[in-house]
């Protein structure tokens, strides 16, 4: 009698002859789940699993300083586009712009021109810069800022030094100096912006200011005040004194360095 096919041979294992079972999320037969992935961004790439993770632990332990600027920036971008490898763009952006403030103020339209770094990374660079400015913007609400002025041109280098043209501010006080609100009154060309004194009071009015500061930038980076700031200072000065609104200082704001009015003797 002939054996049927298979007799006597060995039964077949559960699990031998089915290919990929071993990767399953579980091991046979215990119900035990395996260990998820301790990050996206460490898996999404071959190749630089572990040099994600060493930054962002360098970053923890010993703080944003312990990172070069591309480092930082390659870290962020990280987050935004976790299945890439970020750090030939970092460099990249630093080497365009020169640095990572640089970057994070660099214009949209600029930022679309560098290859691979799309709509996602280029958020995440504009929020980390919209954070900054709030963050410098909450140091100096509620408290006078005629007392915490190291803070307020640390704000206004936030918002107005990398600008490439020219933008006028003005801040509004109370009766105690304390910051009202501000308000974008202009913006220019790269040398020039048109400001009109009867509307920087009237603007003063209507959210009822006690007190201004003028504030712009000069795109050059030099602070010194041009003839033309001189003379619609004095104007500015003379349409606000008329209607009881006090004009404290008029600061220019360059590339690192800043210009006050009245310290200089001008107001």
């Amino acid at each position: 009698m002939a054996k049927r096919k298979g007799m006597g041979e060995a039964p077949m294992r559960l699990g031998a002859s089915l290919p990929g079972l071993g990767d399953l999320p579980f091991a046979p037969g215990t119900g035990a789940t395996a260990d998820p992935p301790a990050d996206p961004a460490d898996t999404a790439v071959p190749g630089h699993l572990g040099h994600r993770k060493r930054l962002r632990e360098r970053f923890l332990e010993r703080g944003g300083e312990a990172l070069a600027d591309y480092e930082l920036l390659e870290m962020l971008l990280g987050m935004a586009q976790p299945r890439i490898d970020t750090k030939p763009l970092a460099k990249a952006l630093i080497a365009r712009f020169g640095s990572f403030s640089a970057v994070i103020a660099a214009p949209i339209n600029e930022l679309r021109g560098m290859d691979g770094l799309g709509d996602v990374g280029i958020t995440a660079l504009k929020a980390v810069q919209t954070a900054a400015q709030r963050l410098a913007r909450a140091e100096i609400r509620d408290r006078p800022v005629l007392g915490s002025f190291e803070q307020v041109i640390d704000y206004l280098n936030i918002a107005l030094a990398r600008e490439r043209t020219e933008r006028f501010l003005v801040l509004h006080l109370d009766a105690r100096n304390r910051l009202l609100g501000e308000d974008m009154q202009a913006a220019g060309t790269v040398n020039h912006t048109p400001v009109y004194p009867r509307e920087v009071v009237k603007r003063a009015l209507d959210v009822g200011a006690v007190a201004i500061v003028l504030v712009h930038n000069h795109p050059s980076g030099d602070p010194t005040p041009s003839r033309a700031d001189i003379e619609m200072t004095r104007e500015v000065r003379a349409a606000a004194d008329a209607l009881g609104i006090v004009l404290h200082d008029h600061i220019i704001i360059g590339n690192g360095r800043h210009m006050s009015f009245r310290r200089e003797g001008l107001l």
